[in-house]
């Protein structure tokens, strides 16, 4: 868990942020630049764990920019018994080796970023170890680009389902989501170089991922 104990004062690296009050965020899968966003500007961010999981969301997706345009990577999940299963308990599947093709797809798309080479022994790991449950998994890949972004977010999970939001806690739940976003007036894309920005232009709000192997150890600058 990251603490607020733990965070940084001073780096050079790091140009100071205001916090602002504590953000309610689901899990993700190598989340989009948006989530990262929230780690990095609010004073704590609780990451829901008992909430249901949904098809389709980034809790198992992510989003890439690929020689033919924006390209979503989802993690199979086994069946649950049941509609509805709590994001903690949901487990990942072996189905098609995905994490060889998502691995593969990575490279492809990244192969020639700025920094890729530079963060690829750090990412690859997460495509060779098996994780059983979801929720773990993006747990260690949130750990590992904060570590990499060089951010120390006061983070850690929900006790059970937050049905009320008390005052001073912002719920991004249902706003950052890839197909029906709602309104977020605190972010604002701004453009950074993209490997294919001439062929298709700037892509907004793809994973942390895009951001990283463009930008490296300047990602927490536009964040």
């Amino acid at each position: 868990m990251i603490d607020s104990d733990n965070r940084h004062n001073g780096n050079p690296a790091s140009p100071p942020s205001e916090k602002c009050g504590e953000a309610l965020l689901s899990s993700a899968y190598f989340a989009p630049i948006q989530w990262y966003q929230k780690l990095n500007r609010y004073d704590t961010c609780l990451i829901e764990q008992h909430d249901h999981f949904v098809k389709q969301t980034y809790r198992n997706r992510c989003v890439i920019a690929a020689a033919n345009g924006p390209q979503p990577l989802t993690v199979p999940v086994e069946r649950f018994e049941g509609l509805k299963c709590p994001m903690k308990d949901v487990r990942i599947s072996d189905h098609a080796n995905w994490r060889h093709q998502h691995w593969n797809a990575l490279q492809s798309a990244y192969g020639e970023s700025p920094f890729f080479a530079y963060y690829e022994d750090d990412i690859r790991p997460f495509f060779e170890r098996k994780w059983t449950f979801l929720y773990d998994f993006n747990w260690e890949i949130t750990l590992k680009v904060c570590e990499l972004i060089d951010i120390m977010p006061c983070m850690r999970r929900t006790d059970g389902y937050v049905t009320a939001v008390s005052d001073g806690t912002d719920d991004f739940r249902e706003v950052i989501r890839p197909k029906h976003p709602g309104a977020d007036p605190d972010f604002a894309p701004a453009r950074y170089y993209q490997v294919y920005q001439q062929k298709f232009g700037f892509l907004s709000n793809l994973s942390i991922l895009d951001l990283l192997f463009n930008e490296g150890n300047e990602s927490v600058l536009y964040l």
